[in-house]
């Protein structure tokens, strides 16, 4: 890496997340939702030089367990100075109370590094904490999570038997992965009620976009499930389909989309504004200079298009970043539930063999609202239960074409 590189480089070519933000996949193909694109390293280009903080309880902690610490259980294993060291720096990146703020030791750093090129196998659910409680995003379409009936919003309570409570999304992400053709069993908590779900690990092939007219309605739907490299391209193809069919009449679906690459968030929004029109702000507070990401001006809906975008709270990042995006400029009604709610941008700096993922940044839709800040409210709020889910009944997708055919 080199030297020069700076912290403004490092944020560059962003995914909107799920950053691991918004989340974690558990299990899948290609790029992982909510991190980094092409997440660089940043090394020596840091400055090291200590705080001017009073580092003197820190010694003092450090001699003393390392000159009286006594082995009382068998199971003991005494840890060398490189592991204190990344204990001290796990302690330090977890004082921030910020789920997206990890540091990992080389062994879970190498791990990472695989779970952003996706080369593992899993049950296909997007998770993450909400409220301090680890919970799923959204399961991914055709996988075995969905398959097995977990949704979004359930809280996982145990894994394998070994409860939540204390894990770090990094952790049970790893423990949810696994090889091909093993099981997993999730304790889930939906509706204040537990249940067991055994889950076999496979390769997950995601398909990233569906779409088609519904004749008896005019309406036309595109439906979004993740946000990767080339969604751009599918959905400009979808879309010219929806413009030859001649509808007036769109439904652009990313519930239970747990976001994915922003540039593709950036492209898809640019068919409905206009050339430099604001689509989302990257915040720093005050850190480094704020980014504004704008349109790129395709701006070719057919004129007379009304749209609706359906979210819900499987709807995280880059499908905020979208759905805002098409709000606050007034081209979109929201239908559905409140999104996820992921609205930061993290960065991942090496030190030594491990690697610190920090904060660096926050999402705010044109209007100036935060992401973060509790994720996105629908014009028209409908929910979908899980006798809806079960008896194949879709009321958020009746209702936006209530909407776009009455305009009520």
């Amino acid at each position: 890496m080199d030297s020069g590189l700076t912290r403004r480089a490092a944020v560059a070519a962003l995914i909107a997340v799920v950053s691991f933000g918004g989340g974690f996949l558990a299990g899948g193909s290609g790029s992982s939702a909510s991190i980094v694109s092409h997440l660089p390293l940043l090394g020596d280009g840091l400055d090291a030089t200590p705080s001017s903080t009073d580092l003197g309880d820190f010694w003092k902690a450090w001699n003393a367990l390392s000159s009286d610490f006594v082995e009382t259980h068998a199971s003991t294993t005494l840890p060398g100075e490189k592991d204190k060291l990344w204990g001290a720096i796990s302690g330090l990146a977890a004082s921030y109370k910020d789920p997206y703020t990890v540091f990992f030791p080389p062994v879970e750093s190498k791990k990472f590094q695989e779970n952003i090129q996706g080369n593992f196998g899993g049950i296909g659910i997007e998770i993450d904490t909400k409220d301090g409680i680890l919970t799923v995003i959204a399961p991914l379409k055709g996988t075995p999570a969905e398959a097995a009936g977990i949704k979004a919003g359930d809280a996982i309570v145990a894994i394998d038997g070994k409860p939540t409570d204390s894990i770090t999304v990094e952790a049970a992400v790893n423990q949810i992965r696994g090889p091909v053709g093993t099981s997993v069993t999730l304790t889930l908590s939906r509706a204040k009620k537990a249940f067991d779900v055994k889950v076999e690990r496979a390769t997950i092939q995601v398909p990233e976009i569906d779409d088609g007219l519904d004749v008896a309605s005019s309406v036309y739907h595109i439906a979004l499930f993740e946000f990767t490299s080339t969604s751009a391209d599918l959905f400009t193809q979808a879309f010219e389909r929806f413009k030859k069919s001649g509808s007036h009449l769109l439904v652009i679906d990313v519930r239970g989309n747990p976001g994915g690459y922003l540039e593709s968030a950036v492209e898809i929004a640019s068919h409905f504004l206009p050339k430099g029109t604001t689509i989302v702000t990257e915040d720093h507070r005050g850190k480094a200079e704020n980014e504004v990401h704008r349109s790129l001006g395709d701006n070719d809906v057919p004129s007379g298009t009304k749209v609706v975008v359906l979210i819900d709270q499987g709807s995280a990042s880059a499908s905020e970043i979208l759905a805002g995006a098409l709000q606050d400029n007034g081209v979109a009604k929201l239908i559905g539930m409140r999104s996820f709610g992921k609205g930061s941008v993290q960065q991942l700096i090496q030190i030594g063999e491990g690697s610190l993922k920090v904060t660096v940044a926050r999402w705010l839709t044109p209007s100036g609202t935060s992401i973060a800040d509790g994720g996105l409210t629908p014009d028209i709020k409908v929910d979908r239960t899980i006798d809806d889910f079960n008896a194949k009944k879709d009321p958020q997708m009746d209702r936006a074409k209530e909407f776009l055919t009455t305009g009520k």
